[in-house]
């Protein structure tokens, strides 16, 4: 099992940048696949950018080319570098590690991102 906590977030004007990181204070971390994911009001959480231990990532198309997602193993930390931010990428911004054998993976507590027009 595994513990994730993130932060970072917080409130910004359009075409600003934010960092969010998220920690794993348990378990195996290089074990993981880590994600972002972000939930609007409203709408149903999806997917942001992705990760797995040999660096791979991938990407959603809205924030393809301004996101970036980075993980330090040695820190068991995964960060997520967002440039360019839109108003519509305002959500609540969740953390997920997921296995093969469980891949819903565990959820960090989220955090919020607020972008202003």
């Amino acid at each position: 099992q595994v513990q994730l906590v993130e932060s970072g977030g917080g409130l910004v004007q359009a075409g600003g940048s934010l960092t969010l990181s998220c920690a794993a204070s348990s378990g195996t971390f290089t074990r993981y696949t880590m994600g972002w994911f972000r939930q609007a009001p409203g709408k149903q959480r999806e997917l942001v950018a992705r990760i797995n231990n040999g660096g791979s990532t991938n990407y959603a198309d809205p924030v393809k080319g301004r996101f970036t997602i980075s993980r330090d193993n040695a820190k068991k930390t995964v960060y997520l570098q967002m440039n360019s931010l839109k108003p519509e990428d305002t959500a609540v911004y969740y953390c997920n590690a997921a296995t093969i054998t469980r891949p819903n993976g565990y959820w960090g507590q989220g955090t919020q991102v607020t972008v202003s027009s």
